[in-house]
């Protein structure tokens, strides 16, 4: 069994399933069998391997990650708020409970550089590679541009502290834009398990998402995670 499998050794700050967010929002908590489950199901196999492939687990040891994170997943959905309709954020949150639920069952804590490049390895997959070139190619389109301005407008996160509060904010010259958050949900939930250093991990992946939809550049000064200001994602059109 891996040294972190036990409940009683989790790292949990203020973990509990009774949590004042979730009464908030009427005591509704996120359901497993939606995206959670499909995430499970898409990516797992993929986290299970590069425990062996990036971090040297053997074969037996990464199954039994595998087994425990499993569990844990699933008890981290399930104090997590549900999302409301039109918050286009629920799978980043997810993803980082995913992440997570591995990390605290692996045989050793693994540093930021090696958990950013475990995470862009099991993340991109053929599927997800897919995915990204066709959102690339929507990219800077009107249904774009809609869906960053409803995401400015929702402000999800003044209701559910998972999710994230961000402005739209378009350059002057056309090239593209910048989506800046201020609040973010993957920076609350990896304080409350106690994995908050590693959290840059989880924000480079930015950068590889973009490289992989191939029509933008990625840009970036500033992470809440680093103890900036806000996050400035920054998108430019690559030029043809």
């Amino acid at each position: 069994m891996c040294p972190l499998a036990n409940p009683s050794k989790m790292r949990y700050n203020k973990f509990d399933v009774t949590n004042s967010f979730a009464k908030a929002r009427g005591g509704k908590l996120m359901k497993y069998a939606g995206m959670p489950l499909g995430m499970w199901m898409l990516f797992h196999r993929s986290f299970t391997r590069q425990l062996t492939a990036v971090l040297g687990q053997s074969a037996e040891s990464a199954k039994a990650t595998e087994k425990a994170a499993k569990q844990e997943y699933r008890r981290i959905i399930a104090r997590v708020p549900d999302f409301e309709p039109g918050d286009r954020f629920q799978m980043n949150l997810v993803n980082c409970a995913m992440l997570c639920a591995y990390v605290l069952h692996m045989p050793k804590r693994p540093t930021v550089q090696t958990l950013t490049d475990y995470y862009a390895k099991s993340m991109m997959t053929p599927a997800m590679r897919w995915f990204c070139r066709k959102s690339g190619k929507n990219k800077f389109s009107d249904k774009d541009i809609a869906g960053m301005k409803q995401a400015e407008k929702l402000r999800a996160a003044d209701r559910n502290p998972y999710s994230w509060n961000m402005d739209y904010l378009p350059y002057a010259d056309g090239s593209g834009y910048e989506a800046r958050f201020y609040k973010c949900g993957i920076c609350v939930l990896t304080k409350e398990l106690g994995l908050y250093d590693l959290t840059p991990a989880m924000c480079r992946l930015d950068y590889t998402m973009a490289e992989a939809g191939e029509t933008s550049d990625f840009v970036r000064e500033y992470t809440l995670a680093s103890g900036g200001p806000y996050c400035d994602c920054g998108y430019h059109k690559k030029q043809k």
